[in-house]
């Protein structure tokens, strides 16, 4: 598929499943698109809790959690790649001095909208004594397509899509924001037909 300068880029929006979506990774899910470009696009899902607890995730680790009000949060399958993985989603954070989308932490990908994701250590070592970025969720894996896969998903009326809002990711409990994510289109689940894509 040649990229071209109509080409859809996605970064910063969420995918949100159609009823027809199957697929046991994707089915219900909301994914936040953290990259997408012709080379492919990376994103995590942010409403698929597994059974380990931020503080679980933090001793696992050997770091204390500093944190009561994240201790209980759970970390989510954020999809099918490299799931032994963990990956961060976070306000940006800036260095001291530092210039805009210059991240504190290593091995970080600046998006643009306000958010970082972080797979270095770093990020958990400075939550773990409390400084860190205070809005985060954490979790194992993430999602990938290939180059023109997306696209051809997006063909098959497998998604929706709406630009992110990052109160959806960190301030709305993870069992609304498939709800809330459809709200930003004006959409909610009972008026989307599993045969249907466009509302």
């Amino acid at each position: 598929m040649p990229a071209d300068a109509d080409a859809i880029n996605l970064t910063h929006h969420f995918l949100i499943a159609m009823p027809g979506l199957e697929d046991p990774s994707f089915a219900g899910s909301v994914v936040y698109m953290c990259e997408h470009s012709a080379r492919g696009a990376l994103g995590l899902v942010i409403n698929k809790p597994t059974d380990i607890s931020l503080r679980n995730l933090f001793e696992k680790v050997d770091l204390p959690l500093g944190r009561e009000d994240i201790a209980s949060e759970p970390v989510l399958q954020g999809g099918p790649v490299q799931t032994e993985r963990g990956f961060v989603l976070h306000e940006a954070v800036l260095a001291v001095g530092g210039e805009p989308g210059e991240s504190v932490y290593a091995s970080t990908m600046t998006i643009p909208g306000g958010l970082e994701m972080t797979t270095s250590k770093d990020v958990l070592e400075a939550i773990a004594t409390g400084s860190g970025p205070r809005k985060l969720l954490v979790t194992l894996g993430y999602s990938a397509w290939g180059e023109g896969q997306l696209e051809s998903e997006l063909a098959e009326n497998s998604w929706l899509t709406v630009g992110a809002d990052a109160s959806v990711i960190f301030d709305t409990p993870i069992e609304k924001r498939y709800e809330k994510a459809l709200g930003l289109l004006g959409l909610q689940s009972w008026m989307l037909s599993p045969g249907a894509g466009h509302a």
